[in-house]
């Protein structure tokens, strides 16, 4: 089958059309506008919504956070090994956690784009032919994954609002 490089993808990212990549059509769309849908006017560096979502405190995170976890339940549902949801997890708590600390987050968003980098572990995930069908078996295990990240998200940004607490109590 001819290769295409999709434009909702990184220009180096092939990939084969086969019918489970074709009904993964909307993670692209998805995927384009958290990470790539906007450019910075004279550069080639592109962002999405995600960073913009990070610069609202707390509702942004999950917000994202809240994409992040439906892209990666749609991708169980369509035959990802459990490995590739563990590394797709781990692209996910790494973004959630480290986005959620101020500034240096915010500037981590831009940088990091966890979806993106999901889609290319799922395409190649595709093009080995390591694709298994309906990967309902592993989806309790992905959402205990993820509800974890989220109360690890919670705490963190609880223990940073106390700390920012502490910080202007002390000033006042």
């Amino acid at each position: 089958m001819p290769h295409r490089i999709s434009r909702m993808v990184t220009p180096n990212t092939h990939y084969t059309r086969t019918p489970q990549s074709e009904k993964l059509k909307w993670v692209d769309h998805i995927t384009y506008l958290m990470d790539n849908q906007f450019r910075l006017p004279g550069t080639n560096f592109r962002f999405g919504l995600d960073p913009l979502l990070g610069l609202v405190p707390f509702v942004g995170d999950l917000a994202s956070f809240g994409v992040s976890a439906a892209l990666v339940m749609t991708m169980a549902r369509h035959g990802a090994s459990g490995k590739l949801i563990v590394l797709m997890m781990i692209n996910i708590a790494l973004d959630v956690v480290l986005g959620s600390i101020p500034l240096i987050g915010n500037i981590f968003d831009f940088a990091f784009k966890a979806n993106e980098r999901n889609v290319r572990l799922l395409r190649r995930h595709y093009e080995e032919g390591r694709y298994q069908g309906s990967g309902k078996n592993i989806i309790a295990g992905v959402l205990i994954g993820l509800v974890l990240i989220l109360v690890l998200l919670v705490w963190v940004l609880w223990q940073l609002a106390e700390w920012l607490w502490n910080v202007a109590a002390s000033y006042f």
